[in-house]
């Protein structure tokens, strides 16, 4: 009797176990990583989409895999994301990557598009991807509380940033709205983008003043959770713990169906986001609103009127989920390079600076868990769902808040305020624009 041999298929680069990083075993994301700067430091790195994108991935990876490994800063401070962009920006600030590779990586961001590429995966999908019913019936409901929450957090910091010599519009525009605007990506990038083109501002001097409020808020966001939770414990009246309805309603069941990932759908997606984000730049030609925000109401209107055939709506949920999973600290990098200015960051951070983002957390609280209240929630579930998931840092702040407050099983909720909320400040930044004009 013969035995045939059985041929392994493992090798030294490829095991099913151990370390990962982007989910390559270290020693292949190590050998990609080396080869990379050889050619950094070499002079060598391709200009364009094939030089910057290997670099922005492989210096994001790194510097993501810190900030989620370090003490207080991931579990106050948005971890990965945010020494991504502190990081990439001292690394080239400093003169540690060459000059000319921070060249390819700006050039790339900026004028080659890649910026414009993720809002538009980021919004076409996250919107499409949404269950349409729920949708609708959030926006008469849940919605509400949201504003609330808005309209309390930008009206306190801007009352408090006239007293204290801020400046109302300053505090409203620097601080609360991009406090309120859904994280990095869809909310304070897009944003000084929308404020650099109206004020003709330089953006990165802007996003400057915006990234230290988000990180700020979202410390402050998980720890005012856990406040919550506590208070919940002691007040029985003002929580569901964990269910944000008095009364049972089936109003936010989610009917989402699963799909198998499909490379076809995936393309029709990336069509489909980009078409999306051109339209917003031609009826940004006939109408005074920023192409972002026309966009973002175009998508909103196709979903509600339910005018996408379904799969078109999947395969821009999947491209999006792509592009999010794969880029997104790439263009966190790219932020940093590109958009970060170290010394306006550093002396941001004053006495003044503290006490508005504290104020707009606060009212972000109130006004939220007031409005929730009359809308028939739980005042503390509303505040946490509609109020913090709208000041915390997306889908990631979303996690620690939702964790802090031991209420995972508001995700749904969280996920609404984060794509929706998020969205909603942009169009409202732009209204806001004009008025302080």
């Amino acid at each position: 009797m013969s035995v045939t041999p059985q041929i392994s298929n493992t090798n030294l680069l490829e095991e099913e176990k151990g370390y990962k990083i982007m989910g390559m075993s270290l020693p292949v994301f190590g050998l990609a990583t080396a080869i990379i700067l050889i050619a950094v430091y070499l002079g060598k790195l391709p200009k364009g989409l094939t030089g910057a994108i290997p670099l922005m991935m492989a210096m994001g990876a790194i510097l993501n895999e810190i900030g989620n490994r370090t003490p207080i800063i991931k579990d106050y401070f948005g971890g990965g994301p945010i020494v991504i962009i502190f990081g990439s920006a001292a690394l080239f600030t400093y003169g540690i990557i060459p000059e000319y590779a921070k060249e390819i990586a700006v050039t790339f961001t900026k004028a080659g598009g890649f910026l414009n590429f993720y809002i538009a995966a980021l919004i076409t999908g996250s919107i499409l991807g949404m269950n349409r019913k729920l949708l609708i019936k959030a926006s008469m409901r849940y919605l509400p509380a949201i504003l609330g929450g808005v309209v309390a957090a930008l009206g306190l910091v801007g009352i408090v940033g006239a007293l204290i010599g801020y400046g109302f519009k300053e505090a409203v525009l620097y601080i609360g709205v991009p406090i309120m605007g859904g994280g990095m990506g869809a909310g304070a990038v897009p944003l000084s983008e929308m404020f650099g083109e109206f004020f003709n501002a330089d953006v990165g001097k802007m996003l400057s003043v915006m990234i230290p409020a988000l990180a700020m808020g979202n410390a402050l966001a998980i720890v005012a959770a856990g406040v919550l939770d506590k208070i919940g414990k002691k007040n029985a009246s003002l929580t569901g713990n964990g269910k944000l309805m008095r009364i049972k309603s089936d109003d936010f069941v989610s009917e989402e169906v699963e799909h198998k990932v499909s490379f076809e759908l995936m393309g029709m997606g990336m069509l489909v986001a980009t078409t999306f984000y051109i339209l917003g730049s031609i009826l940004n030609k006939f109408i005074p609103i920023h192409s972002y925000a026309l966009m973002i109401i175009s998508v909103a209107v196709v979903k509600a009127m339910g005018l996408m055939p379904r799969k078109y709506e999947v395969g821009a949920f999947q491209f999006f989920r792509f592009i999010m999973i794969t880029l997104t600290p790439a263009l966190l990098v790219g932020i940093g390079v590109a958009y970060t200015d170290l010394a306006a960051v550093i002396s941001a951070f004053t006495v003044q600076y503290v006490i508005l983002v504290a104020v707009t957390i606060a009212g972000a609280i109130i006004g939220s868990g007031l409005v929730g209240h009359f809308m028939g929630f739980y005042p503390i579930e509303s505040a946490i769902t509609a109020g913090l998931c709208m000041a915390n840092m997306g889908g990631t702040g979303d996690v620690a808040v939702l964790s802090a407050s031991h209420r995972m099983e508001l995700m749904p909720f969280a996920q609404i305020s984060s794509r929706l909320g998020g969205a909603f400040i942009i169009i409202l930044a732009s209204s806001l624009l004009k008025i302080f004009m």
